[in-house]
């Protein structure tokens, strides 16, 4: 998808060109993306891969990504741009790659070859975060802790802490099934870095890295559990 219509023929040249490549479709903006998603008959499926200009008239690339992103077995996502200032939420959006303009046959089988070679991280994602002016990505397997803290989330990890602007709700369906449990309404914790459980009468503290944290009244039932009968981690 891009506006332009030289970029927007040489991206279909370039996809063309490589016999990784099948079926190429091109759209000028959002609504036209859209309507070829839709108009695909349900055998052929969505398509596997969106190469988005970020800067269009009306709902730009990042927006129709977005869009897509809540619908299961959503397409995957590039972004291609002139511009080097939306590499931080290509990221939130998990976006395969971010490629500049005037893109290269060579950068491009870069691209490619992510998406057709297995993601050895897929196991474990990255998590984009903004450090002073820099964009790190660091693996979902270090988060000790997320803390919710008003409009942004709190990520701890051995090296220190992060802010990201997102909720907790939100990472706790994205993170649902790898080993997160809510502790309570303001916290979820990585069971895999719980080293210690103590019980204090009807209360629970779990000791997570060099952090003591106490699990609400509400939520003491499901961890003890999720621990006691062996759906922690510790030791």
């Amino acid at each position: 998808m891009d506006d332009e219509v030289p970029a927007r023929e040489e991206m279909a040249y370039l996809l063309k060109r490589d016999s990784r490549v099948g079926e190429v479709a091109t759209a000028d903006d959002a609504t036209a993306a859209m309507r070829l998603i839709g108009q695909r008959a349900p055998s052929a499926g969505r398509p596997d891969v969106l190469f988005l200009d970020v800067h269009m008239p009306g709902p730009s690339g990042i927006d129709l990504a977005r869009f897509l992103s809540a619908m299961p077995k959503a397409p995957r996502v590039v972004f291609v741009t002139a511009h080097e200032d939306y590499a931080v939420a290509a990221f939130d959006l998990r976006a395969v790659d971010y490629l500049l303009k005037p893109i290269r046959q060579e950068r491009l089988a870069e691209t490619l070859d992510r998406l057709t070679v297995p993601d050895p991280g897929a196991e474990d994602p990255r998590v984009p975060v903004e450090l002073a002016g820099r964009l790190r990505l660091i693996p979902r397997s270090d988060i000790w802790f997320a803390e919710a803290q008003g409009d942004y989330v709190r990520l701890r990890t051995a090296d220190g802490a992060y802010l990201i602007r997102s909720t907790l709700g939100a990472l706790e369906r994205e993170w649902e099934g790898a080993g997160f449990v809510r502790i309570h309404r303001s916290m979820l914790v990585a069971t895999r870095h719980v080293s210690e459980l103590r019980f204090e009468g009807p209360r629970v503290k779990v000791q997570v890295g060099d952090e003591l944290l106490l699990v609400s009244r509400r939520q003491t039932r499901e961890v003890r559990e999720q621990f006691v009968r062996g759906g922690g981690h510790t030791g």
